[in-house]
């Protein structure tokens, strides 16, 4: 069945000319005098139809058009549904703010007076709903931001796939807990019998200065020490095979961060040929044997990049830092610390080296789990280690960061203050 005509404009249906004529083998001749009928019928309908109609003050621009199928010399047009839908789309598919001349007023036929009230669009109400909402969304945000107790230190990174940053809280969170089972007892020289804890500074102390001389990287040395530590803890070491210990523990930490592992007869070399190569290798199966192959125990580095970042630190915090933690390398009393707090405490205390004062953020207390009471302890443990690095015996850290590489960050003044804040 054909659908009805009534909204199509000049569109003539049989039901309305050969039906009402009486003859339907007379329709297609009637057909043209039927359409001017029609047009003198919608021109003296005005005031019958009880519809309202859309009067155009003025004739519609080819912009404004609503359609083209409208002649351009209609003026007056009853609005039918399917015309009144055309508009309504039209008017959501280009939204256009109207020009004066181009006013649409809704007139009533059954009250002549046009309606001075102008109504807002459902379309413009419902535009300016979603901005008044977009607006309150972003003034909540920009108050989140600024009363937020931390900064997101990973922001800058999310493009950088080296940051890995959708993992880098899960890995920090496992660096946690593998420090606690990583750790040494910090009274294992106890028992040693044939060494003690000022040989193991001696050591320590003479190494930093081969690592310097290698240039090698600095996770090498953290990991060396650890290695050493972790070995002395269980297995008995006489004194003259202390130096072999040394020298094998920067192997395997070479053979495990380094791109190009120094050869064992430099090491050789450098221990001033006490050893020989086959015991140089016997040592490393021995050791690398009772540490079972395990040699990803963190190590205070670890930490310390992630805390710097926290920190926002420049060149200069970052190289006081990396003195401070490598002065409490030789220290035998700094073991009974976890790697985390003394990167945390390294950088907080030269955080107040450089500015005078005590100053641990709210970012860095979230990133490192420590709060500023937690790290006075061995803050000012620190801050000794800093007042008589340049005397005594042991200057190897002194030295090494005397030098223009490292910033001159041994010629610091030390935080006395915080050791003056003691209760």
């Amino acid at each position: 069945m054909a659908g009805s005509d009534e909204n199509n404009p000049g569109v003539i249906g049989p039901s309305q000319v050969g039906l009402r004529a009486g003859a339907r083998g007379k329709f297609a001749a009637a057909t043209g005098q039927n359409r001017r009928a029609l047009s003198i019928v919608n021109r003296d309908v005005v005031g019958a139809p009880p519809f309202p109609c859309a009067v155009k003050k003025r004739p519609l621009s080819e912009r404004n058009a609503v359609s083209n199928k409208i002649p351009s010399t209609h003026v007056h047009r009853p609005i039918t549904r399917k015309f009144a839908a055309e508009m309504a789309n039209k008017l959501q598919m280009k939204p256009e703010v109207p020009n004066e001349s181009d006013d649409f007023t809704i007139i009533d036929l059954d009250d002549p007076k046009e309606s001075n009230d102008t109504e807002v669009p459902m379309f413009e109400r419902h535009v300016e709903s979603m901005l008044e909402e977009i607006d309150r969304m972003e003034e909540v945000e920009m108050e989140d931001i600024a009363e937020g107790p931390f900064l997101d230190i990973d922001n800058g990174d999310k493009k950088n796939p080296l940051a890995v940053v959708e993992y880098i809280d899960d890995l920090y969170k496992f660096y946690r807990k593998a420090e606690c089972t990583g750790c040494v007892p910090p009274n294992y020289m106890a028992q040693q019998h044939d060494i003690n804890e000022k040989m193991r500074a001696i050591l320590i102390d003479w190494l930093i200065e081969v690592h310097y001389k290698f240039e090698l990287m600095e996770e090498t040395l953290y990991l060396t020490v650890k290695v050493i530590d972790r070995f002395l803890s269980v297995h008995q070491v006489v004194r003259k095979k202390l130096q072999l210990v040394g020298i094998t523990a920067m192997l395997l930490a070479c053979k495990y961060e380094e791109v190009s592992v120094p050869v064992v007869e430099d090491l050789i070399l450098i221990s001033d040929k006490a050893y020989s190569r086959k015991e140089v290798l016997d040592m490393e199966k021995l050791m690398i044997n009772t540490l079972q192959f395990n040699l990803s125990s963190p190590t205070p580095y670890v930490f310390m990049r992630r805390f710097l970042k926290a920190a926002q630190s420049n060149k200069k915090l970052e190289l006081l830092s990396f003195f401070m933690i490598e002065l409490c390398l030789v220290e035998y009393e700094m073991l009974k610390f976890p790697p985390s707090l003394l990167a945390a405490a390294a950088i907080f205390t030269a955080q107040c080296t450089i500015g005078g004062f005590k100053h641990w953020s709210k970012t860095c207390e979230w990133y490192t789990n420590y709060k500023e009471e937690q790290l006075m302890d061995c803050s000012r443990m620190m801050v000794t280690f800093h007042q008589k690095a340049g005397t005594g015996k042991l200057t190897g850290v002194q030295r090494k960061y005397c030098t223009s590489k490292y910033g001159y960050a041994a010629k610091t003044e030390p935080a006395t203050f915080l050791l003056e804040a003691k209760s």
